[in-house]
């Protein structure tokens, strides 16, 4: 393409960015206005739903129908709003342990039946009709797991539909003949944009529909939609934005919703520093997708030249929980420098409606080309194993009592309970506890292995791991230290 003809494309894509900058702006800033309050953690069940959802049937704007049930009997419902000719459909929780969308899409709309907004909200309903779909796979969020009751991937039964959640998946595109589909999910928080320590906040896909990666206007208009809401994340999380490899995979929703003829947009809900319940990055998904909504009623997004899509960074997944660098391990009579990267992984207490954390050591070696969103430059640190605090305690109480700091300092990272209650699964302090007949292993720096250990320097402790929380002994500061561990 010549040159003159490429100028006004990049002037029409301005302006379209430009006409919805201040309603971006405005959808940013009085958020919390419409922020759905009892949905404020991760860990939500289908019975908190259902309340919300049934105002929504009592409500003159809005259509709720009955659309299917999962394999535990539970209903799966669709939300209508809008009289438009342009059909968007909007699912979310389809792997039940990604329900940030899920917390969005009440978000959303909260925000269409308000009284505010009205000309941009006239501009979208007027021209949109808007299904929402939340949480598809309700039995999976149950006990926040990936996978249905059956056990299979939903996202993987576009071919057989084996499972009722798919059934149903399928019959209400089919019903709604949608133009557009946002398949909304959560991805791990360790993905980073390509070459680059910023997380994958928001990842995106316009899934390819053959092998071939073919881009019809179907596809297209998917991946013009991302390049908008690509710049509106910018905006707020700028760098945080990654894009999935789109192999095409035969068996999955995504890639045949396109092939069936709706423009699919694959949405990818990631991390953000010290958001561990994605609280602002539910915020993001909100106004991107009520800003993708705009430009879609406005038909701006056409304009939007297509070579962009590929500039978004890929997918990579090259990030710690706790990056340390340098640090110098004695190993059979030699020292040794190692980087260590180190993951929380989070166990769900009793009820799936919490969790802890029991880390590990995920790798060993010269991690130059990873990122952590913690790390540490350990030169001239050497790795000490703890020791057990030689007077034991009787009960928590006793625990809560001790000056944490100070026996850290003193070499100390476990404490002897000698009635270590049942329910407990963690320990609240930055000191594990162990039963009185607990022997301590020797250490080791082994991927697996829970990172637990002290940082010595010139002879003093300066810094102390404990289930992969780094704390930082000089400064007294246990930073975002949640739980150390119990072993009996």
């Amino acid at each position: 393409m010549h040159m003159k003809f490429l100028l006004p494309l990049f002037l029409l894509f301005s302006l379209a960015q430009a006409q919805t900058s201040d309603l971006t702006s405005s959808l940013y800033e009085t958020y919390d206005k419409y922020k759905e309050a009892t949905l404020d953690k991760r860990r939500i069940k289908h019975s908190q739903l259902q309340p919300l959802i049934d105002a929504y049937r009592k409500h003159p704007d809005f259509r709720v129908n009955k659309v299917g049930e999962s394999i535990e009997g539970r209903e799966l419902s669709l939300v209508s709003i809008g009289k438009g000719d342009i059909s968007v459909f909007l699912w979310s929780q389809m792997h039940g342990d990604e329900p940030t969308a899920t917390q969005a899409i009440f978000d959303i709309l909260n925000f269409l039946k308000s009284d505010d907004f009205k000309n941009e909200k006239r501009a979208i309903l007027e021209n949109c009709t808007l299904h929402f779909l939340p949480m598809l796979n309700p039995d999976g969020a149950e006990v926040f797991q990936r996978r249905n009751r059956l056990g299979i991937d939903v996202n993987r039964d576009a071919l057989r539909l084996q499972s009722p959640e798919g059934q149903t998946l399928k019959r209400v595109r089919d019903s709604l003949e949608a133009d557009f589909g946002f398949n909304l999910h959560d991805q791990s928080t360790y993905y980073n944009a390509e070459r680059t320590e910023k997380p994958a906040t928001i990842s995106y896909l316009a899934p390819a529909y053959n092998y071939e990666k073919d881009i019809n206007e179907v596809r297209a208009n998917a991946m013009k939609v991302i390049v908008f809401m690509n710049n509106i994340i910018q905006k707020y999380a700028p760098g945080q934005v990654g894009r999935y490899n789109d192999d095409f995979e035969p068996r999955a929703f995504g890639d045949n919703i396109q092939k069936w003829g709706t423009s699919a947009i694959l949405i990818e809900s990631g991390g953000y520093p010290g958001d561990v319940e994605k609280q602002e990055i539910r915020k993001l998904n909100y106004v991107s997708i009520l800003s993708a909504l705009y430009t879609i009623a406005q038909g701006s997004y056409k304009d939007i030249p297509l070579e962009r899509y590929n500039e978004i960074p890929e997918n990579d997944r090259k990030l710690f929980d706790l990056k340390i660098v340098n640090a110098t391990f004695p190993l059979l009579g030699k020292n040794y420098q190692i980087d260590l990267g180190i993951n929380r992984l989070e166990v769900n207490k009793e009820g799936y409606n919490d969790f802890w954390y029991s880390s590990r050591v995920w790798d060993i070696g010269d991690l130059s080309t990873y990122y952590g969103y913690e790390t540490l430059d350990a030169t001239g640190y050497v790795i000490r194993p703890g020791k057990v605090y030689p007077t034991p305690v009787n009960n928590m109480a006793g625990l809560e009592g001790l000056d944490t700091f100070a026996l850290l300092r003193a070499g100390y990272t476990y404490v002897r309970m000698q009635n270590i209650p049942k329910e407990k699964l963690s320990s609240p302090v930055a000191l594990h506890i162990v039963g009185k007949n607990y022997k301590i292993p020797d250490l080791a720096m082994e991927v697996g292995v829970n990172p637990t250990f002290l940082l010595e320097k010139n002879g003093k402790v300066g810094y102390a791991v404990i289930n992969g929380f780094l704390i930082n002994l000089s400064e007294g500061k246990t930073g975002n230290f949640k739980n150390a561990m119990i072993y009996r």
